[in-house]
């Protein structure tokens, strides 16, 4: 379903997406994706709520901030479970994820401070220069799969704060977490409308960035649709900030201490399963310690134990079956290639039930 005007909206496109608990392989749900028409009636209730929004006192607002962020601490672990049944991650990484994602939302409790504006007298002869911060209106997120708390969290506190209304996009991966957020907003006694959730694909992402009642648009996830996303987005005179994807290099030169270089390696490349838009995936060594670093690594890449991430294991699943296969698909091509397999990760023990979208750690050398 869909969240729009405080209550839940069913889908009425006649077209789904399954939604997979990637540890079992599992279909959890069947989730409605939106038509253009169904984008534009959850759009025209965040329109609708705007002007009363914008008019609420500070103060108001803030309370109801203090509200979702007391309500949000009595109960990030049903979110942090939620993360895990639909992403994959294990339970300890996506608490990690709520936590950082609260950061933003006690910053946003500092609002009234934040939204002052500024007067200057003098600021030419006999001029004097003041500005004030207003509201921009109904403005859009979209979300990426990896991150289902902690990303929307950069973004729709301060919106809220500030006056705006949120039509929050979520990845058809994992949308429970932006719905269960949505209810803890109405239960923080947030006004019906001010956050709304659509879910769908391109044609909801295309109706955000084309509708005129859209002001801005918040993106993150992979380059080449963030450079869509920027581009049809501010053709349609909407500011827009669009987060893509990084391909990060880890250098490690020879007089670093190894054992810390090997663990940082190990959390940065296979922490969340690698899905982390700052991943490590290539380490340059310098000198003559390659052998060595490859050892540590190797030693600890081993070591890990992959499964369930409810289980309390080191490394969890791959999102989604298609994702699995891509990233066997990498390891294919790098032995194709010649590089040395020092650990492969597509076969082995995993610690889960069912057909789960594993792949563990695997490491390449002389690439």
């Amino acid at each position: 379903y869909h969240w729009a005007n405080g209550q839940k909206v069913d889908g009425k496109s006649g077209r789904f997406s399954d939604v997979t608990n990637p540890a079992t392989g599992e279909v959890s749900a069947s989730l409605p994706l939106a038509s253009e028409e169904e984008a534009a009636e959850v759009i025209a209730a965040a329109k609708a709520a705007f002007p009363a929004w914008r008019d609420t006192s500070l103060a108001k607002r803030t309370r109801i901030l203090f509200k979702f962020r007391e309500l949000l601490d009595e109960r990030a672990g049903e979110l942090a479970a939620i993360i895990t049944s639909e992403h994959g991650k294990v339970l300890s990484d996506a608490a990690g994820e709520v936590a950082r994602g609260q950061e933003v939302v006690e910053f946003a409790c500092g609002a009234p401070h934040l939204l002052k504006g500024s007067a200057t007298e003098n600021a030419s002869t006999n001029v004097d220069v003041a500005s004030i911060r207003q509201p921009l209106g109904v403005v859009g997120i979209i979300s990426p799969f990896n991150f289902p708390a902690m990303v929307p969290m950069w973004f729709f506190p301060v919106a809220i704060a500030a006056g705006n209304t949120v039509v929050l996009k979520p990845s058809e991966k994992v949308p429970t977490a932006a719905l269960w957020m949505a209810e803890l907003w109405k239960e923080a006694g947030l006004p019906d409308g001010v956050f709304n959730v659509l879910n769908g694909d391109k044609t909801a992402v295309d109706a955000l960035l084309t509708s005129p009642d859209v002001r801005s648009i918040s993106f993150v996830g992979s380059t080449p649709i963030a450079r869509y996303v920027y581009e049809t987005g501010t053709a349609h005179g909407k500011r827009v900030q669009a987060l893509g994807g990084a391909k990060n290099h880890m250098v490690v030169l020879p007089d670093a201490d190894l054992d810390l270089a090997a663990d940082q390696a190990i959390n940065a490349g296979f922490g969340s399963a690698g899905e982390r838009c700052m991943a490590i995936s290539a380490l340059v060594a310098v000198g003559d310690i390659a052998d060595t670093l490859v050892d540590k690594i190797r030693e600890r890449a081993v070591a890990l134990r992959t499964g369930d991430g409810t289980r309390g294991c080191d490394m969890g699943p791959l999102v989604t079956r298609v994702a699995q296969e891509r990233v066997s698909g990498y390891i294919d091509a790098g032995e194709s290639a010649g590089a040395t397999l020092v650990v492969d990760g597509r076969q082995g023990e995993f610690d889960a039930d069912g057909a789960g979208f594993f792949v563990a750690p695997t490491l390449f050398d002389n690439v």
